[in-house]
């Protein structure tokens, strides 16, 4: 295995490098670094957690030269605002020594804040493809001097909807610029990208998606209901030594906050909870906490499941089986990581079976069942979701609802009833009102004084 030191760093870059304590590149890291460094376009495919910020910007710092220009001319894309904050920290690490100028931009706040701080000119822009986009429209960034474009967790934003305003964020760049993409997953919709926009990339392909980290240790556990699951990670939790930063992944916003109130009431202010409804400062705040040690436990949902590198975490707790299998490697991959050891625990109900069994299928492995331990309460509380449902298609006595008027429907008055009376309505509307005699008749008064 190489050290940093052989990749022939500036010795600014290395003094970043020696900063962090780390002195081994990733695989990743290792095979990406030539290939950037000569300016070719690449597509990374590399699993969660194995280094992929560091992988495109070692070598986009070491060949980014010092420049007072304001346009940035490096483009990193990403798919969240935390995973933007994140990126913004890591080139900031890196270039500690560097004149690089790092500028990060999301949604959810002021955009005028962000006109003004990439008024002030920036190297590097950091950005979600929603936000840039609206600030290219209005003229308060040029992309016109970009040189490297980089777009990180594609999948992802794909997945979200952002294929639209990548493709038109295309449109705004230079034609001659090298492309840089990173994804977990090789997508047809990733496929069709690359093909339409990149010039002969060439594909790295490291711990390909499908393929279960060595250092996560994994088990499960077939449970009746959501509130059982509640009791069996309250039990569970109670080993403090054990699990000691614990990230629990739910599939909605409404079980996360529901979760919340039941952890929170055994382990009172050991719990965070993240997700889409609550504010951008309470998301960072939540991560920060969890991060620093603050907070032991952090329940999410599958926001937190990619990009954002959260330092040693114990155990990851998924409250459901994910509906796609590869949704389950991005989430056990949030443990593990640089090489440490990890935990991943699944609790799956009955239901969930054929689910457990595709993720089975894709990682061909087996996750260990383990049996719950007995003092665990088994519940017989139901989520609405999971009551059984009535259905009465040849009730009698039920009325539908395709031809009830609404609680506020009335009948229209004949006076506030409207007719399309086409071009002679205005004359219409004349004859009713009069026109009035002094508009625009400048002479109207003089003639009555006569």
């Amino acid at each position: 295995m190489i050290t940093f030191s052989e990749l022939k760093l500036g010795k600014q870059l290395q003094y970043g490098i020696d900063d962090l304590g780390i002195t081994h590149p990733t695989p990743i890291q290792e095979q990406s670094f030539s290939v950037i460094k000569a300016g070719k376009d690449m597509v990374g495919i590399a699993q969660t957690g194995t280094g992929k910020t560091f992988a495109y910007m070692l070598p986009v710092l070491e060949t980014l030269k010092y420049s007072r220009e304001i346009n940035p001319r490096v483009l990193v894309l990403v798919p969240t605002r935390e995973l933007v904050v994140q990126v913004v920290e890591e080139i900031e690490k890196l270039g500690k020594y560097l004149s690089v100028r790092v500028t990060g931009v999301y949604g959810g706040v002021n955009i005028n804040t962000h006109k003004q701080a990439v008024a002030q000119g920036c190297d590097v822009v950091v950005a979600t493809p929603g936000r840039l986009y609206d600030l290219a429209l209005s003229r308060a960034v040029s992309l016109k001097n970009i040189k490297k474009l980089i777009i990180d967790e594609v999948d992802v934003m794909l997945d979200l909807g952002f294929r639209f305003q990548i493709t038109n964020i295309f449109e705004l760049l230079p034609e001659r610029r090298q492309n840089i993409l990173f994804s977990a997953t090789m997508t047809d919709d990733v496929e069709n990208l690359i093909d339409d926009f990149f010039k002969s990339p060439e594909k790295i392909s490291v711990a390909v998606s499908g393929t279960p980290l060595d250092n996560i240790e994994q088990q499960s556990y077939v449970v009746k209901n959501f509130y059982t699951k509640a009791n069996l990670l309250n039990h569970l939790l109670k080993d403090k030594e054990a699990f000691t930063k614990v990230l629990v992944f739910v599939p909605n916003k409404r079980q996360a906050d529901t979760l919340y109130q039941v952890v929170d009431d055994f382990y009172p202010d050991q719990v965070s909870v993240i997700h889409s409804n609550k504010t951008q400062n309470y998301r960072l705040r939540s991560i920060e906490n969890f991060n620093a040690g603050k907070k032991r436990i952090l329940i999410s949902t599958d926001v937190m499941s990619r990009g954002l590198d959260l330092d040693r975490i114990t155990h990851v707790v998924n409250m459901d089986v994910p509906r796609y299998a590869e949704n389950y490697m991005h989430r056990i991959g949030r443990t593990g990581r640089a090489e440490a050891q990890g935990k991943s625990i699944l609790f799956s109900t009955e239901k969930e079976a054929l689910l457990k069994e595709a993720i089975e299928t894709l990682m061909d492995y087996t996750i260990p069942l383990i049996p719950i331990p007995e003092e665990v309460e088994v519940s017989d509380k139901l989520l609405p979701e999971e009551r059984p449902q009535v259905h009465e298609p040849n009730n009698p006595h039920k009325v539908s609802d395709a031809h009830v008027p609404g609680a506020s429907f009335h009948e229209k008055s004949e006076k506030n009833s409207k007719e399309n009376r086409g071009g002679s309505y205005q004359y219409k509307i004349a004859a009713k009102y009069k026109k009035p005699k002094t508009r625009g008749d400048k002479n109207y008064n003089r003639r009555n004084k006569r």
